[in-house]
C-alpha cells in the first residue's frame, strides 16, 4: 500500500491534506483535514497490525507466525500504541508488569525455562 507524504520532503514540515477531488463527477472539497492514524504508522508497524488482526489478537499464533517471543510483541504493539500517539495509563503499566512477571515465574515452574532465562526476562520486566 502507497502511503501520502507526511513531512515536506524540502523542509521536513508536517503536511496536510487540502483538497479532495471526486474522480467520477470532479468536485471538489477544499478545507484542512489530518491523515488517519494508519498512515502515520511504518510499514513495518503496518505489516505486525495486519498479522495481529489475522490472528485476531492471538499472540501465541503471532509468535508462531512471526517466530518471535511474547516480550517482543509486546513490546512492538507498545511501539504501535505511541505511533498512534496512545499511552498506556500507569496503572496499566504496572498491572502488565506485574502479568509479565507472573508469567516468567509460572513458565520457570513449569520448566520451560532455565533460572538463568527467568532471572533474564524478570530483568527485562523491571524495565
Amino acid at each position: 500500500m502507497r502511503k501520502i507524504l507526511e513531512q515536506c520532503p524540502t523542509c521536513g514540515g508536517e503536511l496536510a491534506v487540502t483538497q479532495l477531488s471526486c474522480t467520477n463527477c470532479e468536485t471538489v472539497i477544499l478545507g484542512r483535514y489530518a491523515p488517519c492514524l494508519f498512515c502515520r504508522l511504518s510499514p513495518e508497524n503496518l505489516r505486525f497490525l495486519e498479522v495481529f488482526v489475522k490472528n485476531r489478537g492471538n499472540v501465541k499464533e503471532m509468535e508462531r507466525e512471526l517466530g518471535v517471543s511474547y516480550w517482543a510483541i509486546r513490546n512492538r504493539l507498545n511501539e504501535v500504541v505511541a505511533a498512534m500517539g496512545f499511552e498506556a495509563e500507569p496503572a496499566a503499566a504496572r498491572e502488565e508488569t506485574s502479568a509479565a512477571r507472573r508469567d516468567v515465574l509460572e513458565q520457570l515452574n513449569r520448566g520451560e525455562i532455565t533460572v538463568a532465562e527467568a532471572a533474564e526476562l524478570l530483568k527485562r520486566t523491571e524495565g
